[in-house]
């Protein structure tokens, strides 16, 4: 996996060939080196910078980037971040229209495909990738299906920028600046945020199947892919089978690499699949699989079983490695290698997060990404297969919000009351919550539940699985290391969206169909276990350490928070016992990751602005 960032623009007076443009390409190849440390270059034309940073993976000798081809008297350059998980395929079919190949990487083959076909050539296409293709008049940016990979872009007059993460922007030379809309998304929203709004003033980020086109004659933006709600014909045994083929097919594609890959076990459903089929395949070819499960220092001693997390990964992690025979390595966090990390884990981002969830992930990744380049993950299999309490839960189906951030007077603990006035964050995440609603695919036969369940799913699809895939990709990418995500398979979407949900929630049981299709590879205590999300600490050292911190910040006058935050609701909020049972984004983000995003607020306001 690679990291891109670029600059376009076509007024005369500026010179893409130009020492200054140059250096502030190479200052953005930096910012991104994490994401590609293998290698780096540049191009440059008249028109147009780019810059490449790779972790390589296929082909690593000759698939270096940016990657130039010319045929038939036409010339493209590409950059680009992400891996084709069809390239053979779309080999032979280019190599049928005259195309020759001097790489084996699947590069050469998106580019030749550009070449060819233009923006058409993407809808032949299964893979995650974020790209910019320059052909000598036209710059085209775009983003796979659902959006596994990130692409942001910026415009300053005619000159556009662009980068695989938005501190590539800054390093080109655009500016990081906030506003009113800012606080709102980071506030009312946060850790999500609006789709294509990249927080910082000016800063979108493309969205998940969307082009970008710029011209002389200025910009054009599109979508080459929709999902569809379309009336379902299979039978139970029908949607079984063709649930696990789809999974198998994802699952081996994405296996694709010239370098070892492993995966992460959780022994939840999803991981445990995933793991199951590599598992297989390698054994098939005398080789063993090395499989990561994570967990925290003292969890053992202070983890009480509750409605968000019914049971301890470890020993169905443990019991998954036994069955399958993997070279299994678990790892365990601390609380001052968590608290360390938050920092990293909002630089990472470019933003606050997911506070110990990503600082955790990161701790994680960067071991890992001592010993393997790719890894496997279950990541996006309960936004599809509806996993989620609330694709069931009553007070879903009731309320007019977002079933993951139900009540926004937790978002408004610490900050001022001026600052209340001044956003109106009530009224700023209806608004979200409204345009979002009203983009739902829907379908004119279903039931008013079926209609409100469509909601509640593309609700997931839209928000809470782009801030999962976000914090996969900048985590894992920033030790790197990349997370291949085989759930988030467009066939698997377009398939298991339209599957009625007395199939996917059979007999009251979450993912049934999933499940059902996972039969022969799993043991039952595993296939059937009740869901159990990301691990977080409940040691009460971490707590300990996230307040003494915060009551650093607030003994600080000095520190940036302080313009945003009241000290006397914060003290009052440190002094009263922690309330994990409710939380205020998802399920893990409790009264303890409250704080820790305040501790992530303060250090990106510092570091930015």
């Amino acid at each position: 996996m690679c990291g891109i960032a670029g600059m376009c623009a076509f007024d005369d007076r500026w010179q893409a060939g130009d020492a200054a443009i140059c250096a502030k390409l190479k200052m953005a190849g930096e910012a991104l080196r994490h994401r590609g440390p293998d290698g780096g270059g540049i191009f440059a034309d008249r028109f147009i910078a780019m810059t490449h940073r790779r972790l390589a993976i296929i082909d690593p000798k000759l698939g270096a980037q940016p990657m130039r081809k010319t045929q038939n008297g036409r010339t493209g350059v590409l950059v680009y971040n992400g891996e084709l998980y069809n390239t053979q395929e779309l080999r032979v079919e280019l190599s049928q229209k005259g195309w020759s190949w001097e790489t084996a990487s699947d590069t050469e083959v998106l580019l030749a495909g550009l070449l060819q076909d233009g923006i058409v050539f993407l809808e032949k296409v299964n893979g995650i990738f974020a790209f910019a293709f320059w052909d000598g008049e036209t710059l085209l940016l775009a983003r796979d299906r659902l959006g596994v990979k990130p692409l942001f872009y910026a415009m300053e007059g005619d000159l556009l920028f662009f980068g695989s993460e938005p501190k590539a922007l800054f390093a080109c030379g655009f500016k990081p600046r906030m506003d009113k809309t800012t606080l709102c998304e980071l506030f009312a929203l946060g850790p999500a945020h609006t789709p294509g709004n990249g927080v910082f003033k000016g800063v979108c980020e493309l969205l998940p199947a969307q082009w970008l086109q710029k011209k002389r004659d200025g910009v054009r933006v599109g979508c080459y892919w929709r999902l569809e709600s379309k009336v379902f014909t299979d039978s139970e045994r029908e949607c079984v089978a063709k649930t696990s083929f789809l999974l198998q097919d994802a699952v081996e594609r994405q296996m694709v690499s010239d370098v070892p890959i492993c995966t992460f076990l959780s022994g939840g459903l999803d991981s445990s699949l995933a793991t199951a089929i590599v598992a297989k395949k390698l054994r098939e070819q005398g080789r063993r699989l090395a499989t990561f499960s994570f967990d925290f220092k003292g969890n053992d001693a202070f983890y009480t079983s509750n409605a968000f997390q019914p049971s301890r990964d470890a020993p169905f992690a443990r019991e998954m490695a036994a069955y399958l025979q993997t070279d299994h390595t678990e790892l365990e966090c601390g609380n001052a290698d968590l608290a360390d990390l938050l920092d990293d884990a909002m630089v990472a981002r470019d933003l606050p997060g997911m506070a110990d969830v990503d600082a955790s992930l990161l701790y994680f990744c960067k071991i890992v990404g001592k010993q393997y380049k790719v890894t496997m993950t279950g990541e996006t299999a309960d936004e599809i297969f509806g996993g989620y309490p609330w694709f069931r839960s009553e007070a879903a189906f009731r309320i007019n919000a977002f079933p993951w951030s139900q009540d926004m007077e937790i978002r408004k603990t610490f900050l001022r009351g001026d600052v209340l006035r001044e956003l109106d964050l009530n009224a700023y995440a209806a608004d979200a919550y409204a345009a979002s609603i009203a983009q739902t695919p829907r379908l004119a036969s279903d039931t008013p539940e079926e209609a409100r369940r469509r909601e509640i799913a593309w609700l997931n699809l839209e928000w809470f699985m782009q801030t999962l895939l976000s914090r996969m990709d900048r985590c894992s990418m920033s030790a790197c290391l990349e997370a291949r995500v085989p759930f988030a398979d467009h066939r698997i979407l377009e398939y298991v969206w339209n599957i009625p949900w007395s199939i996917k929630y059979k007999n009251g049981v979450e993912k049934s169909v999933l499940r059902e299709a996972g039969r022969g590879w799993l043991p039952d205590s595993v296939l059937w276990r009740k869901k159990s999300p990301y691990p977080k600490t409940y040691h009460p050292a971490y707590e300990n350490l996230l307040k003494e911190r915060m009551r650093d910040i607030l003994a600080s006058p000095n520190e940036p928070l302080h313009t945003l935050i009241d000290r006397a609701k914060a003290e009052a909020f440190l002094d009263a016992p922690a309330d994990y049972g409710k939380p205020w984004f998802g399920q893990l983000m409790a009264a303890p990751q409250r704080i820790a995003y305040f501790l992530q607020m303060n250090a990106w306001l510092r570091r930015y602005f």
